[in-house]
């Protein structure tokens, strides 16, 4: 099995950080994991210090993609196989990292944890973005991702090198879009995600506007003059 670095980002989370690393430390010690406090105004760095969690705590907010970045760093640093993004806040089951795990053993650069794989997508206002999202994708690189916007992601060593040394990379579907152009292979494993333990999310209905707005200008436009190092695109593939 590959060595697995399970990475949290956690912002302002004290209602629901310690039973979701709980239950890693409980039920699945086979996997090592780092939760990377972004800045956090509430008790969640306390809790997790008092805990004796494994622990970044960033002095200052930096948003999802420093927090993410920042835990890649450290798998890149401390030489794990393989890196995933596990939100703070419940909603991502580790029952499926297994089943992940396998897809990227088995070839993949990236393995997304897909509501909506052999699930149909509700046409709902809130899946909107989700759909146009998707179709963004898909006019661009010809790949259909079922679910663009799900936050459950595992990446090989090469993507976590990726990720690691590029300042403008963010764990968001128009990077996973830019990335699938480049050659990255990307696969989906049907999950079942829970509902948010406690807190809010940040997402309002309008917030969400504004993101399906910025993902698609995004993967539409802006990716085209994204530049990367195309001689070396993916070091240590062969990991």
């Amino acid at each position: 099995m590959q060595k697995l670095l399970i990475v949290i980002p956690a912002h302002n989370e004290e209602a629901s950080i310690v039973p979701v690393v709980r239950d890693l430390i409980d039920n699945y010690p086979q996997y090592d994991y780092v939760v990377v406090n972004d800045g956090s105004r509430d008790k969640t760095a306390a809790l997790c210090r008092q805990n004796g969690f494994n622990l970044i705590d960033l002095p200052v907010n930096l948003g999802l993609a420093g927090a993410f970045q920042t835990g890649l760093r450290y798998a890149a640093e401390h030489g794990y196989d393989c890196a995933m993004q596990m939100d703070a806040d419940g909603q991502h089951k580790p029952e499926y990292i297994a089943e992940m795990l396998a897809a990227l053993e088995d070839g993949s650069d990236i393995v997304i944890g897909s509501r909506f794989l052999t699930v149909k997508k509700p046409k709902t206002l809130r899946m909107a973005g989700s759909y146009i999202i998707s179709w963004s994708i898909r006019l661009t690189t010809g790949r259909a991702i079922c679910d663009p916007t799900s936050g459950m992601r595992m990446f090989n060593r090469a993507m976590v090198q990726e990720f690691a040394e590029n300042l403008n990379y963010g764990p968001e579907p128009d990077t996973i879009s830019y990335l699938i152009k480049n050659g990255a292979k990307v696969r989906e494993v049907q999950v079942k995600m829970g509902e948010r333990t406690a807190g809010q999310s940040y997402l309002t209905f309008w917030r969400s506007v504004q993101y399906m707005v910025k993902m698609s200008v995004s993967i539409l436009l802006i990716q085209w003059f994204r530049k990367r190092d195309t001689e070396t695109p993916y070091p240590e593939r062969s990991l």
